[in-house]
């Protein structure tokens, strides 16, 4: 649980999610399918159930970010707004990402799930494949939908290859994930504090060393768990190991004032490594592993 202004947040909020009994015909043309939002079903979700989320996974970037990266907006069951914070223009970054944790209301998460499947977050909506290469997907969860969708933000208004339905679907789920990221500077939320995991994954590879004229980082001796943990893909060389119980104030500690580029020895061995809190929902390194 996250400590929040000094509450402890415990039990969960009844929380009606709104469940699509409809799919769109594969014949059918997108945007022809019944927009009606079904009628609701109260259930009450768990603290750490996952309502609401946004975040982009694949497109052309290092393997090692693809793996470790956060998503943008995740609320769960007990009201909780856990997103990413402002970051440092300056490079090297640090080496622990900012994420922050506010709260919002139950009535606020009820209609923001009601929003995001009225913007097309249902099983099905066709929101087309543009002309474009190596743009990441974003995939937009709300209650218990969630769609993926190609080049959101990137994707030309005029592309030749999205119809006028899929090219409107795009336009109204954009304007929800936009309102999903604007919450955490939205008047009435309450002011940002620091995320604290329970388990922080590292995710190891082997350094390399920064070419010519490219800042260096002092190496550091990593305090942690035996690196570099289980292998989350043989093919990437990027292993995964879970800093948990006494041993996460220490590495907090030792990557307070580390950098995103800083070298870590562990066993003889010299690392780089990406820090990923794990989120509420996610019990361990096997979160990670898969397409995200």
């Amino acid at each position: 649980m996250t400590r929040l202004r000094g509450t402890i947040l415990a039990a969960a909020v009844p929380l009606f999610l709104i469940s699509a009994c409809a799919q769109t015909a594969g014949n059918q043309a997108a945007g022809a399918a019944d927009s009606r939002v079904p009628e609701s079903a109260e259930v009450s979700p768990a603290a750490d159930d996952l309502v609401l989320r946004v975040e982009s996974f694949g497109g052309f970037v290092p393997a090692e970010q693809n793996v470790g990266r956060i998503p943008a907006i995740s609320i769960y069951g007990d009201g909780r707004l856990i997103s990413l914070g402002p970051t440092t223009a300056i490079y090297p970054g640090p080496a622990l990402p900012n994420i922050q944790v506010q709260m919002i209301t139950p009535e606020e998460v009820r209609e923001l799930v009601r929003q995001g499947q009225q913007a097309g977050v249902r099983n099905g909506t066709d929101f087309g494949s543009p002309n474009i290469a190596d743009a990441p997907q974003t995939r937009v969860t709300a209650g218990d939908q969630s769609v993926s969708v190609m080049a959101l933000s990137e994707a030309p208004a005029n592309d030749p290859k999205l119809t006028a339905a899929q090219r409107e679907a795009r336009t109204k789920l954009s304007a929800f994930v936009k309102k999903l990221q604007s919450l955490p500077s939205a008047s009435g939320v309450a002011n940002p504090v620091p995320y604290r995991p329970t388990v922080l994954a590292a995710l190891a590879r082997t350094f390399t060393a920064p070419q010519a004229g490219d800042p260096a980082s002092p190496a550091k001796a990593w305090p942690g768990p035996a690196l570099p943990g289980d292998m989350l893909n043989q093919n990437i060389g990027i292993g995964c190991a879970e800093v948990t119980g006494a041993d996460l104030p220490t590495v907090l500690a030792a990557a307070k004032d580390a950098k995103a580029t800083t070298p870590w020895t562990s066993g003889g061995a010299t690392y780089a490594i990406t820090f990923r809190p794990l989120l509420p929902e996610e019990k361990g390194c096997a979160a990670l592993k898969g397409v995200r």
